[in-house]
């Protein structure tokens, strides 16, 4: 890897802290999928292709939650039993892509019996979210500005999901919904994390308290990633040996605790995962893949142990390149969170991607600096996997890629040039992606445009 390469891809890891979250990807090999590829075929025509797109597509009413959504109900037989279902984004910061977040979720909590909405965001948020949705003090505005600050999800579309997430816990006392963070803890890991670890270990375990508080003394406050990883990295290395320690100590007796001491060692392990993460070495291109893989793998674990010990149903919300089965960087990418649920869950997760044909969104330049702003891009080109969705006779629309006809299939199994960005958008080279290795859904949109400012 060349230096260019291993600046971009450090950008691309300061990137996947949780408040910038990721660049262009998608998401891990084929070899994690277990259902079968279709076999190569010699390309059919553009026209046969698009025909072939036409009769699996259904078209959907509107991008904006709330009205009918009956053009929803082939997207829940498309989802089936799935007991997570992963739902991505293209960019980070379309307005289109967040809004059908609420709309699908409002569905399939309605619908399907979804109980809980997870988000690429930092496990500590997650917890902050929760608590006013359970019906603790504030308002939707002020928890989406306190938890999601500087995020591509600081934006009146997630103001809009949490009201209605609150509304509905009001309205239906009896089925719940609930916010959860998947993520690692950067940039900010929350000092109550550490608060909640050392209360309920003093409260069942008080001989082990000084030895805790001891550990993660040298730990807290983290609340600037970028400052942090500013430090040698023994410094860093020796303080996730510390982190890891403190799990220990915490997790050694299960039986201590009660019944939150589950959650008290998921608190201790996601401090643990963030100090591990941001032990990277990032002039060692080695060290920068292991950390990225090692953030996806948590957050599938994280994602996996809600769901067994809560029993929920979960919608997933993370860029494309977290929920699928391809990566369009498998040098940096080459196992993400899709590949992890989809080994361990099998046809309980089901991941749905997104695409689109043009417009604008939110992105950072590349030194990551300043605040999101607006890029737009043309109408995609001709030989992109843009174009030939876009000339299904639809504007929006979604197709099961796995049931698509034999032209579609063997066009979908080919890998094209894709509109992808993340925190950072970087169109040339364009990064390539098999849609129809990468996603079991896809859903397709004609326009975008960024998203709306807090």
């Amino acid at each position: 890897m060349d230096g260019s390469r291993r600046t971009t891809g450090r950008r691309r890891l300061l990137a996947l802290t949780g408040v910038l979250a990721a660049t262009a990807l998608a998401a891990s090999s084929p070899a994690a999928r277990t259902d079968p590829v279709a076999p190569a075929a010699r390309p059919a025509t553009d026209a046969g292709v698009v025909r072939s797109l036409e009769r699996a597509a259904h078209p959907l009413r509107s991008t904006e939650p709330g009205g009918r959504t009956a053009d929803l109900r082939a997207l829940g037989d498309m989802v089936g039993k799935a007991k997570v279902v992963g739902l991505g984004e293209a960019t980070h910061g379309s307005h289109e892509f967040f809004t059908m977040k609420e709309r699908v979720f409002r569905h399939l909590v309605e619908e399907r019996g979804f109980t809980t909405f997870a988000l690429e965001m930092s496990w500590s948020a997650g917890l902050r979210i929760d608590e006013y949705l359970q019906g603790g003090p504030g308002d939707a505005r002020g928890i989406a500005a306190q938890t999601l600050a500087g995020s591509p999800w600081e934006r009146e579309e997630f103001v809009s999901l949490i009201g209605w997430m609150r509304e509905h816990n009001r309205r239906h006392p009896d089925r719940r919904v609930h916010f959860m963070g998947d993520d690692l803890g950067g940039p900010k890991l929350g000092d109550h994390v550490f608060e909640r670890v050392l209360s309920s270990v003093g409260a069942s375990r008080p001989e082990a308290l000084p030895r805790l508080t001891e550990l993660y003394a040298g730990l807290r406050p983290f609340d600037d990633i970028f400052a942090y990883l500013r430090k040698p990295v023994a410094e860093r290395r020796a303080n996730a040996a510390r982190a890891q320690e403190a799990l220990d100590l915490v997790a050694e007796r299960q039986e201590a605790g009660g019944g939150d001491h589950a959650w008290t060692v998921r608190h201790a392990l996601n401090i643990a995962q963030t100090f591990a993460f941001a032990a990277v070495d990032l002039a060692d291109p080695a060290s920068v893949t292991a950390a990225e893989r090692l953030r996806d793998q948590a957050m599938a674990d994280n994602v996996l142990w809600w769901q067994r010990h809560t029993g929920h149903k979960m919608l997933l919300s993370a860029h494309n390149g977290h929920v699928g089965y391809l990566s369009t960087h498998p040098d940096m990418y080459p196992r993400t969170q899709g590949a992890v649920l989809r080994e361990r869950l099998g046809r309980d997760y089901a991941a749905i991607g997104f695409s689109f044909a043009g417009g604008s969104f939110l992105t950072k330049d590349t030194s990551l600096d300043g605040d999101w702003k607006p890029v737009t891009v043309p109408a995609a080109r001709p030989g992109t996997n843009e174009h030939t969705l876009d000339q299904v006779a639809h504007r929006d629309f979604y197709l099961d890629l796995r049931t698509a006809p034999a032209p579609a299939r063997a066009w979908l199994d080919r890998a094209r040039p894709v509109y992808d960005a993340g925190s950072t958008f970087t169109p040339d080279p364009p990064p390539t992606l098999a849609l129809g290795r990468a996603y079991d859904v896809l859903v397709h949109l004609h326009r975008v445009r960024a998203a709306d400012r807090l």
